[in-house]
């Protein structure tokens, strides 16, 4: 009677069953069941030395969502059996900060080692709340152990990231995520009653995108939405590829618009076009378009890239990524992918050049080293007599009434007559505009 009770049980659904998450179970409670981030933890890594110690000092723990920054920080405190005090960023400001600080010093014993104080998402913490950490950390009142998914040298104050070690952490590799569903079907107390076949993984991982967290919640969300998911005498519950894609109506990619992978894209996708690649520069532009990105956002990098890396190499290249942004803006999406396309193939497999780039900026560190150097006289406009007497525009040459329009008078400043600011590039069409200007100012121009 006993045994039938205890199989009946299996009958209810799945869902009122398991009230706590398969993520949540599943969480590792020991560094040798602790999945990934062998560099950090594996034999004879650093953090795991400083763990087998006994003693370890504060560090930033930063990485993408789901990659076990949580779990690790609650092994450790397990593991060195020291208070453990946690506050999120989300909710916590610095009365919160400065309670936990002041209940670390009371209750901690002379010699003992200072109880761990973890602060999840702290890039979430403003100035002031990481302020109010620096004494504690310094003094040693609390070893402080954060976690973050944002660039901690933009996001975290640089005394409090100078008191602290940083460790990255990876996404989960292919073989880490293999190991985590098998261990979730063969010991979780619940999927093993339901003789669970995963035939095909490629779903699955797509979409988890090297999250343990996401794809733990895919195989739950999966096992659920099976109609004899609660049925512990069925054959077999076999998973495969086109069953999690009817499951999740969502996008497969990671790409956070406001985070540290939009500027990495973005960055790559720019770079793909300066080092001449279509394929890179169309693959990092379909992962944007994928990941929901602005259509406009990527138009004006287009628009910046062709100004910047192709310039006088090829000018028709403004042009083309000028034409594209507003069609993008005309015909909207999804057809608007089409022009960007256009324009990052063609940005991508154009002749390079950024002496327009170079040459704008070092005129403005011209001026700023020497400031307001007067306008030559003949330069100057005179539409009163007054400046007529002065010398305004006495002596000026109009161009159109010589020979190809050129003219040698003075255009800079006298404290800069010899100055080069423009230096043409190995571009052919740039080589044309050199041999010009060579032909035209003589030695002023001829680069040594």
């Amino acid at each position: 009677m006993k045994l039938k009770k205890k199989f009946s049980f299996f009958f209810l659904p799945l869902h009122l069953i398991m009230s706590e998450p398969l993520a949540e179970r599943l969480r590792p409670r020991t560094l040798d069941d602790y999945i990934g981030q062998k560099h950090l933890v594996g034999e004879g890594a650093v953090l795991r030395r400083m763990i087998d110690a006994g003693r370890i000092s504060s560090f930033i723990l930063w990485g993408p969502p789901g990659v076990g920054k949580t779990t690790l920080a609650q092994i450790i405190a397990n593991r060195l059996q020291t208070p453990f005090f946690t506050l999120s960023a989300v909710t916590s400001g610095v009365k919160d900060v400065r309670d936990v600080i002041e209940r670390a010093q009371k209750g901690r014993f002379f010699n003992e080692a200072s109880p761990i104080l973890f602060i999840d998402e702290i890039h979430r913490f403003s100035k002031s709340q990481q302020d109010s950490l620096l004494g504690a950390v310094e003094k040693g009142i609390v070893t402080l152990i954060g976690a973050t998914t944002e660039n901690p040298s933009f996001e975290v104050i640089r005394p409090l990231l100078s008191r602290c070690q940083l460790y990255v952490l990876k996404s989960l590799e292919k073989d880490d995520l293999l190991e985590l569903l098998h261990r979730a079907v063969t010991q979780d107390i619940y999927l093993k009653e339901l003789n669970i076949d995963i035939q095909e993984t490629g779903a699955m991982l797509r979409y988890s995108g090297g999250d343990a967290r996401k794809l733990l919640n895919i195989l739950e969300l999966v096992v659920e939405s099976s109609s004899d998911a609660g049925n512990t005498d069925q054959a077999k519950l076999v998973i495969t590829d086109e069953m999690v894609e009817k499951c999740l109506q969502q996008n497969p990619l990671a790409y956070d618009k406001d985070g540290e992978m939009h500027y990495d894209i973005i960055s790559a996708f720019i770079k793909s076009i300066r080092g001449s690649d279509p394929d890179a520069a169309l693959y990092w532009m379909a992962r944007m378009i994928e990941g929901g990105e602005d259509p406009e956002f990527i138009a004006r990098r287009l628009v910046i890239s062709a100004a910047e890396d192709i310039g006088l190499a090829n000018p028709n290249a403004l042009l083309l990524a000028n034409a594209a942004f507003d069609a993008v803006m005309k015909i909207g999406w999804p057809e608007g992918r089409i022009p960007l396309a256009e324009a990052a193939v063609y940005l991508a497999t154009s002749p390079k050049s950024n002496s327009a780039y170079l040459g704008i900026d070092h005129a403005l560190a011209l001026v700023r080293q020497t400031g307001n150097q007067p306008v030559p006289l003949p330069l100057r406009n005179a539409p009163t007599k007054l400046m007529k007497d002065l010398g305004y525009h006495d002596g000026y040459k109009y161009p159109h009434d010589f020979p190809g329009h050129f003219t040698p008078q003075q255009y800079m400043p006298d404290a800069l007559l010899n100055e080069r600011i423009w230096h043409g590039q190995h571009s052919p069409a740039e080589e044309k505009l050199y041999e010009r200007m060579v032909n035209y100012w003589g030695d002023r121009f001829k680069d040594s």
